[in-house]
């Protein structure tokens, strides 16, 4: 076993390729960590989602602001230019038509910050995938 010495955690292999810094522990924490201009626009996604789905809770799961009910529902998280929303493979194919303007991956949505937030997107998504179980 290897042990890192910056952050004091055991790995397998010799020099384990890791991210050393302790994860936020509550959403407020984890925007408060973000740059101070994209802390508004991670409030605005937490608020729009907790509005959309009163019943679940929030934690952080994989590093990112989570909504569970009974399984993970969404994730968002900040990155350099953009807003990573995670729904889930299966809402990126349904709402393919809806999505054309933004870079998409397998299970993730890229909302870039210079264009506005598309609240009522990420609303209708997030319903989808708490009303049909496909969560994340």
């Amino acid at each position: 076993m290897w042990k890192c010495p910056k952050c004091g955690r055991s790995f397998q292999n010799t020099n384990q390729n890791h991210f050393c810094d302790r994860p936020p522990q509550t959403i407020d924490e984890y925007i408060l960590e973000q740059p101070e201009q994209v802390q508004p626009l991670l409030n605005q996604v937490r608020d729009t989602l907790r509005a959309t789905l009163p019943d679940a809770t929030e934690r952080i799961s994989w590093r990112m602001p989570t909504y569970h009910n009974k399984r993970n529902i969404i994730h968002f998280a900040a990155f350099k230019n953009h807003l990573g929303i995670y729904p889930g493979q299966e809402a990126i194919v349904y709402f393919k038509e809806r999505l054309t303007e933004y870079k998409t991956s397998k299970g993730a949505i890229q909302l870039p910050y210079n264009k506005p937030i598309p609240l009522e997107l990420i609303v209708e998504i997030a319903m989808w995938c708490y009303e049909t179980g496909n969560h994340h």
